[in-house]
C-alpha cells in the first residue's frame, strides 16, 4: 500500500513539474507571439542569428529537461538542500518568464540584456545545487546552461546592432 501511494506521489509530482514549466513556457509564448512576427522581424540581427523555427523545439526540450531535473531533486527527501535548490529553480524559472516580458513583450533589448546575465547565474548555480542532490538532475540543466549562454551572446549582439 505505501509503495503505491509512494508511486502515485512520484507521478503527479513529475505531472506537476512538467505541468508548470509548459505553462511558463506557453505564457512566454504568448508574450513572444506579441512581437515576433512584427518587431523582431524588423530588428537587425547577427550572422549567427539562428532561424526561427528552431526556438520553438529547443525551447520546448530544455523545459521538458527542466521539469525532469526539478522533479527529480523533488522527490530527494526535505532537507535544506534540497528546499535552497528547489527555490533556486523556482527563481531561474521566474527570471526565465521575465526575459520573455522584457525583450518580446516590452522590447527592451537593454533591460533583457541586463536580466539575461542574472538568469545566466541562477541556472548555473540551480544547476550546481542540482548536481550536489541528484547527478542527472544537474546533467539535464547544462543544455539550457549552454542554450541561454548562447542567448545572452545573442541578446548582446541584437543590443549592439540595435541600439539607438
Amino acid at each position: 500500500m505505501e509503495n503505491n501511494l509512494s508511486r502515485r506521489r512520484d507521478i503527479l509530482g513529475l505531472v506537476a513539474f512538467i505541468t508548470g514549466c509548459l505553462l511558463v513556457s506557453g505564457i512566454g509564448g504568448i508574450i513572444t507571439a506579441t512581437s515576433v512576427g512584427s518587431w523582431y522581424l524588423s530588428i537587425e540581427k547577427p550572422p549567427f542569428n539562428p532561424p526561427n523555427w528552431v526556438f520553438a523545439p529547443v525551447w520546448t526540450t530544455i523545459y521538458v529537461f527542466m521539469a525532469v531535473a526539478g522533479w527529480r531533486v523533488w522527490r530527494k527527501g526535505h532537507d535544506a538542500r534540497r528546499h535552497r535548490a528547489l527555490i533556486a529553480f523556482g527563481v531561474q524559472l521566474g527570471l526565465n518568464l521575465t526575459w520573455s516580458l522584457l525583450f518580446f513583450g516590452l522590447q527592451r533589448i537593454d533591460l533583457a540584456m541586463v536580466e539575461i546575465s542574472m538568469l545566466l547565474v541562477a541556472i548555473v548555480t540551480t544547476t550546481m545545487l542540482f548536481g550536489k542532490i541528484d547527478r542527472l538532475a544537474g546533467a539535464l540543466f547544462v543544455p539550457y546552461v549552454l542554450w541561454v549562454s548562447f542567448a545572452t551572446l545573442l541578446n548582446g549582439s541584437l543590443w549592439v546592432l540595435n541600439a539607438p
